[in-house]
């Protein structure tokens, strides 16, 4: 194997165990999301696309010179003339199998490269929707609590409502029993003045009554006192 595929075949080794440590129950997306904000990544950041797409162009490159070897050892031409030759048919086997084993090797690198990058980027979303998830949950729950508040406050108001109409209703109820008895009472002092009044009428009645008899009777006091004068007058 030469130098380049054996980097490629360690670089394909290093791709599966970091998307089995990746892909590893045991370790949560937050973490990785911690692990993803070091400060190293954020150094690295500005030459990470670059690295990236230079990789997946090397790889491509070495996929597609891989499948030309493939097809170049697979054509009927080079079998039929080293058919003639064992030692010969030996060596174009040989040459295929290592242009197989390459193919897969940088087909199987290619692919987990790009489902490396995925992975991390899956992780840091799913990191920040349990975030969001988080606080979300939390806004929910002040909310429901806000909401069993105001209908606590809400019963409690609608409860101190129907006490102070209760209290309305019964000062109206007691108002209303004064006013009638108020009322019975005006009518009853009414009937005492126009009582009173026809009382006053009656006395001013029997009072002319009187003072026309007591007229009448000096009247006739007077004259019983001149018919008296009179004689006396006669016998001087």
């Amino acid at each position: 194997m030469t130098l380049q595929w054996t980097a490629v075949a360690f670089f394909l080794y290093a791709e599966i165990a970091i998307n089995l440590i990746l892909c590893a129950p045991f370790i949560s997306a937050q973490r990785w999301r911690l692990v993803f904000s070091w400060k190293i990544w954020k150094w690295l950041s500005p030459y990470w696309r670059k690295c990236f797409f230079t990789i997946i162009m090397v790889l491509i490159v070495l996929f597609l010179d891989a499948a030309r070897e493939v097809h170049k050892y697979s054509n009927p031409e080079p079998m039929q003339e080293a058919k003639v030759n064992s030692n010969l048919f030996d060596h174009l086997h040989m040459r295929l199998f290592r242009a197989q084993r390459n193919l897969y090797i940088s087909g199987f690198s290619l692919f987990l490269w790009l489902v490396m990058r995925r992975v991390i980027i899956l992780l840091n979303q799913v990191a920040v929707a349990a975030e969001n998830n988080v606080g979300l949950q939390s806004q929910t729950e002040n909310a429901a609590k806000a909401a069993i508040q105001h209908q606590e406050d809400n019963r409690a108001l609608k409860q101190a409502i129907l006490e102070e109409e209760k209290v309305i209703s019964e000062n109206n109820h007691q108002l209303k029993i004064e006013v009638e008895s108020l009322a019975s009472q005006l009518k009853t002092a009414k009937e005492a003045v126009c009582k009173s009044h026809a009382e006053v009428e009656a006395m001013n009645r029997q009072a002319k009554g009187l003072a026309k008899e007591y007229d009448r009777l000096l009247s006739e006091h007077h004259q019983l006192q001149n018919l008296q004068s009179a004689p006396d007058k006669k016998i001087q």
